[in-house]
């Protein structure tokens, strides 16, 4: 079992048809299992994920 490492959550919003109909939608976040140098496993979303590789130049 992964550990949750982001607080970040669903955008929340409407779809809207031509017609200006509309129903509740959510986007997402992509999230990812990572495991780190010292053997945990992590999930994050792909934004942290790239931020964090671009810090230590290691890719995880």
């Amino acid at each position: 079992m992964a550990i949750k490492a982001t607080t970040r959550k669903p955008l929340k919003g409407n779809d809207r048809s031509h017609a200006l109909n509309t129903s509740k939608r959510a986007r997402k976040l992509n999230l990812q299992v990572v495991r780190l140098e010292d053997g945990t496993k992590v999930r994050m979303s792909v934004r942290e994920k790239r931020t964090l590789n671009k810090g230590s130049k290691i890719s995880a």
